[in-house]
Parts: structure tokens; C-alpha cells; sequence
């Protein structure tokens, strides 16, 4: 029976650690977006970033040429 006092309070401060920290995740946009990771997932980028930047850059230099 002694247990009990400090389980009872030791659950406490864990639900209250819990609590805290969801609403920190919820104060800082954790759950904003549920949706737009697992779509991006599915997305086929045809060029790497670093392909779409050259490419970017080529465009830049033939509309400049013109």
C-alpha cells in the first residue's frame, strides 16, 4: 500500500510531461500539414534539385541571349 505513495504522484508528473510536450508540438505546427507528406511521397520529381537548378540557370542564359 506504501507503493502507492509514489506511483500516485510519479503518474502525475508523467501525464503532466505528456501534456507539455503535445502542446508544445501542438504550438509549434507539428500537425499542420497531416496530409502533404505522405502525397509528397508519391510525387515524381523527373530532376534531382540540383538538375532543376542548372536547368533554371540554362533557361536564364537563353532568354538573356535573345
Amino acid at each position: 500500500m506504501d507503493i502507492l505513495y509514489l506511483l500516485i504522484p510519479l503518474s502525475l508528473v508523467f501525464v503532466a510531461v505528456i501534456a507539455v510536450v503535445f502542446l508544445w508540438a501542438v504550438k509549434s505546427g507539428q500537425f499542420e500539414d497531416m496530409e502533404g507528406p505522405a502525397h509528397r511521397i508519391l510525387m515524381d520529381d523527373d530532376l534531382p534539385q540540383s538538375d532543376e537548378k542548372n536547368l533554371a540557370a540554362k533557361q536564364d542564359e537563353d532568354a538573356s541571349a535573345r
